[in-house]
């Protein structure tokens, strides 16, 4: 989840008889969609022994720290691990992960009826996932082809917080509202929900 440290495992199993010794250079970097690097934020190398058929677990810990200040609104990262077995005549194998961090901050609550013509509120609860602070804090809502700007207080480490937003919706169907929260360290965590308007 963005805002929080990373945690990975890898796995290396020797499933010959011999005992291997291997070389691990690892690598963590921000990119884009199109996988194109924007900043290395973590170089690590460690060696493995592997005995008979042994296998062994190798952690990974990237503290949002590393990456936080790095990572783009596509909020992905590449793990990329390059295992060498060491006196095997260069024996090398490539393992790579990408991870892309989930946004858990928009919450939008609806009441059970929502009736043509008839005001409604809604509740949208946004956080800050954040070890620190956050400044210059706005929601974007996005409803019926209109969009309304609201500037909001900062927020606290990890604090959450709420507004109610009204409403009169004017046609009976599916109505879309988006919301669009961005603040000095983040931007564009979206949440969206599809509102059943009833008939009167």
């Amino acid at each position: 989840v963005f805002g929080k440290d990373i945690a990975l495992i890898l796995v290396l199993n020797n499933l010959s008889s011999d005992h291997k010794i291997v070389k691990v250079d690892m690598s963590a970097s921000t990119i884009l969609y199109t996988r194109r690097a924007v900043a290395e934020i973590l170089k690590a190398t460690t060696s493995v022994d592997l005995g008979s058929k042994q296998g062994k677990h190798i952690r990974l810990k990237i503290p949002y720290s590393y990456y936080g200040k790095y990572l783009t609104t596509d909020k992905r990262i590449q793990v990329t691990a390059l295992c060498e077995v060491m006196h095997m005549n260069g024996v090398k194998l490539l393992v790579e992960k990408t991870i892309i961090l989930e946004d858990t901050n928009i919450i939008i609550k609806i009441p059970r009826r929502v009736v043509v013509n008839k005001a409604v509120t809604l509740e949208i609860s946004y956080a800050n996932p954040l070890p620190e602070p956050v400044n210059r804090c706005v929601l974007l809502v996005t409803l019926m082809n209109q969009q309304v700007k609201i500037n909001l207080a900062r927020l606290a480490p990890r604090e959450r917080s709420k507004i109610y937003f009204e409403f009169t919706p004017r046609r009976t169907g599916p109505l879309q509202l988006q919301v669009d929260f961005s603040c000095d360290k983040f931007s564009h965590v979206k949440g969206f929900v599809t509102i059943a308007v009833a008939p009167a």
